[in-house]
């Protein structure tokens, strides 16, 4: 795949994010994707992603900005960098109690891309400022 088709995959990715479109994420994923959630554990395949997905809305609602997309040169691992803009909606099991609290804090993906489709996603944050932004509420 080349740098530009999959620059154009993981921003086809983020947008669908954005629009909180779960199936237009699960598109660009291969059936068996690892996904590595931040400071837990790896999941593989879709149907897990899609539970996943699935409990993160009813507990946030997340938007990601300044989103810069980098690519190494065979076009099979990429990165994102961004801004996560969210408000806590319900109570996630483990953490503090949720109030619509917002937050704002960096974070990134990494991402492997096989046969035109991404085969993993790495989630990166700070769950520590996190903890702290809603906390302060």
């Amino acid at each position: 795949m080349s740098r530009d088709d999959t620059i154009a995959l993981v921003r086809r990715y983020l947008d669908a994010f954005n629009a909180k479109d779960s199936d237009g994420m699960l598109a660009c994923l291969t059936e068996d994707v690892a996904h590595d959630i931040n400071q837990g554990e790896r999941e593989i395949g879709k149907e897990k992603f899609r539970w996943f997905n699935a409990r993160m809305s009813r507990h946030y609602d997340e938007e990601l900005g300044d989103i810069a997309i980098m690519v190494n040169e065979g076009g099979n691992r990429a990165a994102a960098e961004f801004t996560v803009r969210g408000t806590y909606l319900s109570t996630d099991e483990g953490l503090p109690e949720a109030n619509g609290q917002r937050y704002s804090l960096p974070a990134g993906i990494f991402f492997e891309v096989d046969d035109a489709l991404i085969s993993r996603v790495t989630m990166c944050y700070n769950l520590t400022d996190w903890i702290a932004q809603v906390k302060a509420g």
